[in-house]
């Protein structure tokens, strides 16, 4: 990360990474629907730590949820300091994407098929988040 991504702290501004973990998120859902997806939701942006001014900035994504058109998209956030090869964990976050077709109306995704447990417990609280999400949308 350079300069022009620094805040007035010095450091990576907060806007600059959930950017890049938008487009990491929309990516891996992109791959798993084979079609364009716009982001719906982002649950929540925690910054546990700073990314600094030449940190290399590594984003994991991967899908933790599939319903019949969404998709819930786990971002891990880590910055690794190139002079010294320290890595810091700086976030996770989930975000919400709707696949479309190209008339831009939702379209069908393929489902999710867990195969360890981690993955599976980790498709259990994307389905608690995904009906708490459905029911604030409702009320």
């Amino acid at each position: 990360m350079g300069p022009e991504h620094a805040n007035l702290h010095g450091n990576v501004h907060g806007g600059w990474l959930m950017k890049l973990v938008d487009e990491a998120g929309a990516l891996a859902s992109i791959r798993h629907a084979r079609s364009n997806v716009l982001t719906v939701a982002i649950d929540n942006m925690t910054f546990q730590e700073p990314v600094h001014i030449g940190d290399l900035v590594m984003l994991k994504a991967e899908l933790t949820y599939v319903g019949r058109t969404s998709m819930e998209a786990r971002v891990e956030v880590t910055a690794e300091n190139p002079v010294t090869g320290e890595h810091t964990h700086t976030n996770t976050a989930y975000l919400v994407y709707v696949a479309i077709d190209q008339a831009g109306r939702p379209t069908p995704v393929p489902p999710l098929l867990p195969e360890t447990d981690l993955e599976r417990d980790r498709m259990e609280r994307a389905r608690q988040r995904q009906v708490e999400r459905l029911a604030r949308r409702t009320k």
